[in-house]
């Protein structure tokens, strides 16, 4: 089979720049593909923190006269992992302090990301045509996210297009801007249409990324179908439905040897299936270190999260009292909404030793409370695809989540039927209310002081494959389809 090349488009990319979900998928999938025989190379903005952590590098274009954009360049690297890196650099756009996307004195996205990541999408286009002053050329370029979004409304209109793909990560950023960002960008002017990157009136990205693509993925089959439907289509559902055929939802994989128990550098104690006592310690650990009672035989729970509405731990934290009567312990750790993270803060001063928070983020942290609790929730009203529920399960520690997208497909309610044929990986609730999430942790629990069955149910977690490999595949299957090569 011949090399497929793929420029892979992202506006982040761990372990290089990370605010959420893209930035993993961003830094395995390519990595994944190349053993498939893909020449996959990932173009990335030249933020502060992606240039401090380049390896060895080299210019190998510049881009001095894009209609309406500042002058960049394009530097070459490898990452750690063997996937080649061309990185934007335009220090106008992307040397700045803060996330990619906010400016950290305000608060609020920057005023141009229009132009950032407009940028973004030009260069890839560039490079996906006959204009590219590259010697490689890729066969395909798929995009991800509402950052992407443009590529291929320049691809339309550029000699030499190659077929390009968009994956997404979220239909709930999209990119909305006012519409005169159209001319700004030196977009086709009849592209702002309902035909087009038109959505109510505003300039989207995202509708861009949809309607021009050659293909459309998203992180789950299940959310594949959610957004082309009234609750979760935000507005793109007409459009989505009408490109049904052309989507492909594809439930994305984890890194396996940096969520490994058994090797994981920053747990106390290893274990696996067959040796489970060492998720005994990781409890005490975690008890210890977060300043709960230190008592093997009560259940403890665990949030690694944002604390958002989408995340659904406003329903969480109002049962709270009404859990720890069962007896439980409840540690959460995550940031987002002010409301919420003083909300959890309250419980933690009311109930010491039996609530546990801390507002922000921990790496090592997150590991330990994967590796230390006997329950994760994970409520969400909607998850294009998660991926603390593959942590989890991985870990030893069954789930509880709503069923929505990606954990809908990756978790497997645990019912008599299901723990006896060992496909059983957690505990799935419909309709988000309190009592149903309430009524479903109790069942948790009740199974928990089961020693036998909670034993069997940790198993069948752990011996669940959640690496990219799969994922991979499927990918390429996409690609060698939009290529015609199928």
């Amino acid at each position: 089979m011949p090399v497929i090349k793929v420029l892979f488009v992202t506006s982040e990319i761990a372990p290089l720049i990370k605010t959420g979900g893209l930035a993993d998928v961003s830094g395995a999938l390519p990595a994944a593909l190349r053993t498939l025989n893909i020449d996959v190379r990932v173009l990335v903005p030249g933020y502060p923190q992606v240039m401090a952590q380049m390896g060895p590098s080299e210019v190998v274009a510049t881009f001095n006269e894009l209609p309406g954009f500042p002058p960049s360049r394009l530097i070459f690297s490898i990452m750690k992992t063997g996937v080649p890196l061309l990185v934007l650099d335009c220090p106008k756009l992307f040397s700045r302090d803060g996330g990619p996307y906010m400016d950290p004195e305000t608060g609020h996205d920057w005023t141009d990301n229009p132009i950032r990541f407009g940028l973004l999408s030009k260069v890839a286009a560039v490079l996906s045509s006959d204009a590219s002053p590259l010697s490689w050329h890729p066969d395909l370029v798929h995009g991800n996210d509402w950052q992407t979004g443009l590529i291929g409304v320049y691809l339309s209109v550029a000699t030499g297009a190659v077929p390009n793909i968009i994956t997404i990560h979220n239909l709930a950023f999209q990119g909305n801007f006012r519409p005169k960002k159209v001319k700004l960008l030196h977009l086709p002017p009849d592209c702002f249409s309902i035909n087009g990157v038109e959505l109510y009136g505003k300039m989207s990205f995202l509708k861009a990324g949809l309607y021009y693509a050659w293909h459309i993925t998203t992180v789950s089959a299940n959310y594949a179908c959610e957004i082309q439907g009234d609750e979760l289509g935000f507005g793109l559902q007409g459009l989505l439905q009408s490109r049904t055929k052309d989507i492909t939802g594809i439930l994305n994989g984890i890194d396996t040897s940096d969520w490994n128990s058994e090797t994981d550098k920053y747990l106390p104690a290893h274990f696996s299936p067959t040796r489970m006592s060492g998720k005994a310690h990781n409890k005490q650990a975690l008890q210890q270190r977060m300043g709960l009672q230190v008592d093997p035989a009560i259940p403890l729970l665990a949030v690694v999260s944002r604390l958002t509405h989408q995340k659904g731990l406003d329903l969480l934290l109002e049962i709270v009292p009404r859990l720890l009567d069962f007896p439980v312990q409840l540690v959460i750790l995550g940031s987002g909404d002010a409301v919420m993270q003083q909300d959890a803060r309250d419980l933690a001063q009311l109930y010491p030793g039996k609530v546990a928070v801390l507002i922000g983020f921990d790496e090592g942290l997150s590991h330990q409370i994967e590796a230390g609790a006997d329950i994760f929730i994970m409520p969400s009203r909607f998850e294009p695809c998660g991926l603390n529920q593959f942590y989890s399960q991985r870990y030893g520690t069954p789930p509880v989540v709503h069923n929505t997208g990606g954990l809908a497909d990756s978790v497997v309610d645990c019912t008599p039927e299901t723990l006896k044929d060992g496909t059983a990986s957690g505990f799935v609730f419909s309709g988000m209310t309190t009592d149903n999430l309430y009524a479903t942790i109790q069942r948790a629990v009740d199974l928990y002081r089961d020693e036998r069955k909670w034993k069997a149910l940790r198993k069948n977690c752990m011996k669940k494959d959640f690496s990219w490999e799969s994922s991979a595949r499927a990918y390429r299957e996409v690609y060698l389809k939009v290529l015609g090569r199928s």
